[in-house]
């Protein structure tokens, strides 16, 4: 095991940076439950909202002092309800961020920043690089948007942004688990096919966030999310083969057959180019993470009680 009182990485300079002290913020979610996990032989500590309430400045001042490294997973993500709570959304996703950038600023310390894909317009045809122009669709995707500005402008040097999208775990809810649930209980599954995007394992984000600790955290934008490209539709279907059932019970469907109060990117497939230059790991194939996660946790959704 690493010892908590000092440990030593690379940077992208070839500099040396030592870290004392990690903490994970919104530690009770998805990912920042298996952020905390991957980094377990690093003992971050993992702060919860009821921990830390990012959008106090001066509770964000306090509670940050002595940390070097900031994983900042906290986020409102209720993409529907942010419609109709707009305040909400950007207190808790831009200025939160902004109090946490600006207390790491006056210690020099490192911050990396969890954000999405909405913030894109889904209107491309091939996958979006890390400075592709932003230009988000919904409130929740605005705000998200606002957060990446904010805690560029406050701390440019020592942050990195890692965006991802289409995200499961084994903790919380999600697409994959919400599938394998109805498949267990309904005949047949009406699926939309016209967004495409990229199935993400949580435990691969964290894995590429150990990447960017390890590599002293280059600054600037990157793309966490597996690799390849599938639709809601064809991730369903290819769900239900790894259950062993009959894929056709899965029924192709039109996102205007479910109108919901944000929209959603059409197209979130990101690339993964920085990886590339700052020579660091890059993401591998959806459907291989999947496998690994299937054996993980999500073959246990699945019982002999499904219809055939």
């Amino acid at each position: 095991m690493v010892p908590r009182q000092s440990f030593v990485v690379g940077t992208a300079q070839g500099a040396r940076l030592t870290v004392t002290r990690i903490a994970v913020l919104g530690a009770g979610g998805m990912l920042g439950r298996d952020i905390t996990r991957v980094l377990s032989d690093w003992e971050p500590v993992a702060l919860t909202r009821n921990d830390l309430d990012i959008t106090d400045a001066t509770a964000v001042s306090r509670g940050l002092e002595g940390f070097d490294v900031v994983i900042n997973c906290a986020a409102y993500t209720l993409v529907d309800d942010a419609e109709a709570h707009p305040e909400i959304a950007h207190a808790v996703n831009a200025e939160g961020p902004r109090h946490i950038a600006r207390a790491l600023r006056q210690t020099n310390s490192k911050l990396i920043h969890i954000s999405t894909d909405y913030v894109f317009d889904g209107q491309a045809t091939s996958p979006y690089s890390e400075d592709s122009k932003t230009r988000p669709l919904s409130v929740y995707g605005e705000s998200k948007q606002r957060g990446e500005s904010a805690v560029l402008e406050e701390n440019t040097v020592n942050t990195a942004i890692v965006r991802t999208s289409w995200l499961y775990g084994e903790h919380g809810s999600s697409f994959p688990r919400t599938i394998l649930s109805a498949g267990l209980t309904h005949e047949t599954l009406d699926v939309v096919d016209d967004q495409a995007g990229q199935p993400t394992w949580t435990i691969d984000v964290a894995r590429h966030i150990r990447e960017l600790v390890v590599a002293g955290i280059p600054s600037g934008v990157f793309h966490a999310t597996n690799a390849g490209t599938t639709t809601w539709f064809d991730f369903a279907r290819h769900l239900f083969r790894l259950a062993g059932w009959d894929e056709n019970r899965v029924r192709r469907a039109s996102s205007s057959d479910y109108i919901r109060p944000a929209a959603r990117p059409s197209y979130s497939v990101l690339g993964h180019e920085r990886w590339v230059t700052e020579n660091l790991k890059t993401p591998r194939d959806w459907k291989d993470a999947l496998a690994e996660a299937w054996v993980d946790f999500l073959g246990s959704v699945v019982t002999t009680d499904a219809p055939r």
